[in-house]
């Protein structure tokens, strides 16, 4: 394990991101190019013990427009190749199997999906301008949080947003929202909602995921968006999967100051989320 990811590591540079090393979970994103990319797919790896030569890495696909068919015939190929290779090292070949469809989706007639902020853009924000009020989180809405509804026009209902304390660190400022969902209908309904408020419109990032059950088929249906901060999606859907949160929808705006944080922009996401989730 330690040579493939010290091979990874040198092959990949910063598009591989160690997430945990203790856990061996790792980050890597891949696009169709690397200088002008059209489409870019973020894979998150958690090497268990017996890998490789018992287990297969546990893996996730992250990508706003990776959905229905097109993530089960990507999941497919992985799986395949991990049963043509049993026993032995198959992270690159995975890797260069996502670039390899990167590649012929970027060559198709897929229209471009929206082109993404970059990390750490700078930001003539002040921070003088008030942000949304700190609300406490009502007993009702952790009453949502556990509840599953079918696909009606309930669904088609607003959740109830709540906005969690900012945290300021070097002129960056940190602020977590949260809303009960129990549907990717309501998903798209509160990011609407949220980027109709100018402050948050305004963001540098506007990080978010969520994680939603589906009761029916026991399992879950989760997704997470970086919006330009390089695997701060996957992370933070990483955090919500630890305190094992369901049917909620994290998003974390930061408005950079123009003082780099380095490390510690993660550290600001993952806790104002943790906060918020735990209030």
């Amino acid at each position: 394990q330690t040579d493939e990811i010290e091979a990874l590591s040198s092959i990949y540079g910063e598009e591989w991101c160690v997430v945990d090393e203790d856990e061996k979970i790792y980050c890597i994103k891949i696009s169709d190019c690397l200088d002008h990319p059209k489409w870019t797919l973020c894979l998150q790896v958690i090497l268990p013990p017996g890998y490789p030569t018992a287990e297969p890495p546990i893996y996730q696909l992250n990508a706003p427009w990776l959905r229905g068919q097109e993530y089960t015939e990507l999941a497919n190929s992985l799986e395949e190749i991990y049963l043509q290779n049993l026993g032995e090292s198959i992270l690159y070949l995975w890797v260069e199997k996502i670039r390899e469809v990167l590649i012929e989706k970027a060559q198709s007639s897929d229209p471009e999906p929206d082109i993404k902020k970059t990390s750490e853009e700078v930001d003539e924000d002040d921070g003088e301008d008030l942000l949304l009020e700190y609300e406490p989180i009502q007993e009702d809405s952790i009453k949502m949080l556990n509840c599953m509804t079918s696909e009606s026009q309930e669904d088609e209902e607003l959740p109830p947003i709540h906005h969690g304390n900012p945290i300021t660190d070097r002129r960056s400022t940190f602020q977590a929202h949260l809303a009960p969902v129990v549907t990717t209908r309501q998903v798209k309904k509160v990011l609407e909602k949220l980027y109709e408020n100018k402050k948050i419109a305004s963001a540098t990032h506007n990080i978010y995921a969520y994680r939603i059950y589906c009761e029916d088929k026991q399992t879950f249906l989760q997704d997470c968006e970086d919006d330009g901060e390089t695997a701060a999606g996957g992370r933070l859907l990483h955090l919500m999967q630890i305190l094992n949160v369901h049917n909620v929808l994290v998003v974390v705006s930061r408005w950079y100051g123009g003082i780099l944080l380095g490390p510690d922009r993660f550290k600001h996401i993952n806790n104002s989320a943790r906060n918020i989730l735990v209030e």
